[in-house]
């Protein structure tokens, strides 16, 4: 390995021991609590090397958004496909097979931000100054969107565009997790809303 290749590799490494901690500080005390000063206690870096990484928190907020981002696609994806696997090959198609994918992907987006309240207020509620629903939106979040379609294309209904009704679905979905977390919403009817939510906008 070169010198290039070897510092090449140890930056990456500090790049990710700085998103960790600050994800790992924000979940266990809050955004507030993430400073430089604070992360830098953690790492054992001194702020000017935090700053070669990144310009202050907001960049730090906008890689752990595109971190839970790229997750919560992967489980989406996962729950979808073990929602089809476990239908089976010929009912997979049917009514109940795609309700039941539609099903597991809401439990799952339902799931992620309630197991990571911190990352996804980074991903919807903070500013990490990323872009969303234009050209130059990252990678990673036009791939979390596009776990969403690829489920809900199937259900959003003749003459509806697909990519509509995933943002209208989505949105829902964020509204329950917010919500709820809010404690606005009984938790013991998590589980009917999302049958209410599958049943009604789902159009198979």
């Amino acid at each position: 390995m070169s010198v290039q290749e070897r510092k090449q590799r140890e930056r990456a490494e500090r790049e990710r021991l700085i998103v960790a901690t600050a994800r790992e500080l924000a979940e266990e005390q809050g955004w507030d609590a993430v400073t430089t000063r604070r992360l830098a206690e953690r790492i054992e870096y001194s702020q000017p090397v935090l700053y070669s990484h990144f310009r202050g928190k907001r960049e730090i907020i906008g890689a752990v958004a595109l971190q839970g981002a790229a997750e919560l696609a992967a489980e989406l994806r996962g729950a979808s496909a073990e929602a089809e696997a476990e239908a089976g090959a010929g009912a997979s198609a049917s009514v109940e097979g795609v309700r039941g994918r539609v099903t597991a992907l809401a439990r799952a987006y339902l799931d992620f931000a309630e197991r990571n309240p911190a990352v996804y207020d980074a991903m919807f509620q903070l500013d990490g100054g990323l872009a969303f629903a234009a050209e130059d939106t990252p990678e990673a979040l036009k791939d979390g969107f596009a776990a969403l379609l690829e489920t809900l294309r199937d259900v959003a209904g003749e003459g509806v565009e697909p990519g509509l009704f995933t943002e209208v679905f989505w949105a829902s979905l964020h509204g329950l997790a917010t919500l709820t977390r809010a404690g606005r919403l009984p938790v013991g009817d998590a589980e009917r809303r999302v049958g209410l939510l599958v049943s009604r906008l789902a159009v198979v």
